[in-house]
């Protein structure tokens, strides 16, 4: 079995001028959010041992943000055909994962990550606000078997739900 983890980024900022939509950063709100949500993951799990990122500066942020809020470090791919991806493109890149990777972080933009979730487990609809994440274990061996209905749903958090948990 395989776990992929879904981080759509946080939070961008809009108040940096005219930049083209791929260097927009994050906003402080994505930030904290960011942070937030790697912090989760940390204390939970599972960390991940492989993470394919969208080239978007946003997407870039929110990873560096979680992974130091977590405690955990993975290496990480820029995976261009992640910005503006669909489904089928997440899949394609899931293909080229290496066998031994169990858990397999992919942080990206909507509609991308709730679309690939519906299709993972078999349809449901699934509203993925910035900053969340989801959990899906995959019945699968390698990652190049990765399909529709495939995965179950095992867990989906927001930024929002773990700020009534905040200190």
């Amino acid at each position: 079995m395989k776990t992929i983890l879904l981080l759509r980024h946080g939070k961008s900022s809009w108040e940096v001028g005219s930049l083209p939509d791929r260097e927009r950063p994050l906003a402080s709100r994505g930030a904290g959010a960011a942070r937030r949500m790697g912090g989760f993951l940390g204390r939970v799990g599972p960390a991940p041992d492989r993470v394919l990122c969208s080239p978007a500066v946003r997407a870039a942020e929110t990873l560096r943000r979680a992974a130091d809020a977590g405690g955990w470090s993975a290496s990480a791919a820029v995976v261009p055909a992640l910005y503006g991806a669909s489904p089928g493109d997440v899949l394609a890149c899931l293909a080229t994962v290496p066998g031994d990777v169990e858990t397999l972080l992919v942080v990206g933009h909507e509609p991308a990550c709730s679309q690939t979730a519906a299709m993972l487990i078999g349809g449901a609809a699934v509203r993925f606000p910035t900053a969340a994440l989801a959990c899906i274990g995959l019945d699968v061996t390698r990652w190049d078997e990765v399909g529709p209905g495939r995965g179950e749903l095992l867990w989906f958090v927001t930024p929002r739900m773990l700020a009534k948990f905040d200190d």
